[in-house]
């Protein structure tokens, strides 16, 4: 059995559809379906499903047998959440709690950190483990990944376990997330509903607007590379999962536009204030340590990715 947490999720949800592609199903899926989700489980085969406030003791407990592997991705991930004690309780102990189960019980563990742990990116965006200790997160979510990675770092854990730190992804399967929808669905709407797209202001000397930078992913190559650390056994870590390219937000636009054939126009809108102190001007995801670990699939470009998400958009998706 694999289990997946967040598995209603958008990640997870498309990473339980590429498994159903590779005639896997004997999945359970853990999550709580309070927001809409659950129709990212319509369709996808898989075991059974439990509530993700159950799962923990319920796995404690032993009633779930032969479990090959766990992937976690379910968590928090509002980058403008303000409540700690939540995040600290999901995202952390919940993790900690998975992890010394898994490890105990010999099922591989994989699990997501994020590119937000790399905070304004001035330190670089190396995925090497000695650096742990130096990045510093500017949000409460960043920071809850980012002290997951430094506890399994200090439990000498990092050689038995898998950490991927998931760069800007979008693509199918994200309408339910809120204000954490990718600027490609909240562009084909606003192109949809107005005819143009509206995207932050920049406050940063020598950086025009629109022009601030971002390691975008598409989903589809997301959990390709996810099943890379399942497959080989032999890989344990953190590990960066992005493009390796950083791109303008008005490239973004300019492939949205492409993509539904129509001119562009771009608006640019003050950035809210609580937002700026936050705001990432620059990501782009060091991909040495993936593709030294032997990961050798080419990536979908930033425009043909949007211009396959833009299909299933048409369709409703």
């Amino acid at each position: 059995m694999l289990i997946i947490t967040g598995g209603a999720g958008f990640i997870g949800s498309s990473l339980i559809w590429e498994l159903n592609q590779r005639g896997k199903d004997r999945i359970l899926v853990v999550d709580s379906l309070d927001n809409g989700n659950y129709k990212n489980l319509v369709g996808l085969a898989f075991y059974d499903y439990i509530d993700k406030d159950d799962f923990l003791e319920r796995i404690g407990r032993g009633d779930f047998k032969k479990i090959e592997a766990i992937f976690h991705l379910g968590a928090c991930s509002d980058t403008t959440a303000t409540c700690a004690k939540y995040l600290i309780k999901n995202n952390y102990e919940y993790s900690k709690t998975l992890a010394v189960h898994c490890l105990l019980h010999n099922i591989r563990f994989i699990y997501a950190s994020s590119a937000a742990t790399y905070g304004d990116g001035r330190l670089g965006f190396s995925d090497d483990e000695s650096r742990l200790h130096l990045l510093r997160p500017l949000n409460l979510y960043g920071y809850s990944k980012h002290l997951f990675d430094l506890w399994a770092k200090k439990e000498c854990l990092l050689d038995k376990i898998v950490g991927l730190k998931y760069f800007n992804v979008f693509g199918p399967n994200e309408y339910h997330k809120g204000n954490m929808q990718s600027m490609v669905l909240r562009g084909f709407r606003q192109i949809i509903e107005t005819g143009k797209i509206r995207l932050f202001s920049s406050y940063r000397e020598g950086i025009a607007d629109g022009e601030q930078k971002r390691d975008f992913l598409y989903v589809k190559d997301a959990v390709k590379m996810t099943l890379f650390f399942f497959e080989n056994l032999g890989l344990s870590g953190i590990f960066n999962l992005g493009s390796g390219c950083a791109e303008t937000w008005n490239a973004l636009a300019h492939s949205l536009f492409h993509a539904l054939k129509i001119e562009p126009d771009i608006e640019y809108i003050d950035m809210p204030q609580e937002v700026k102190d936050q705001y990432q001007y620059f990501t782009e995801a060091d991909m040495s340590k993936v593709r030294g670990a032997g990961y050798t699939e080419s990536l979908l470009s930033l425009s043909d990715a949007v211009s396959d998400y833009v299909g299933y958009l048409k369709d409703g998706r």
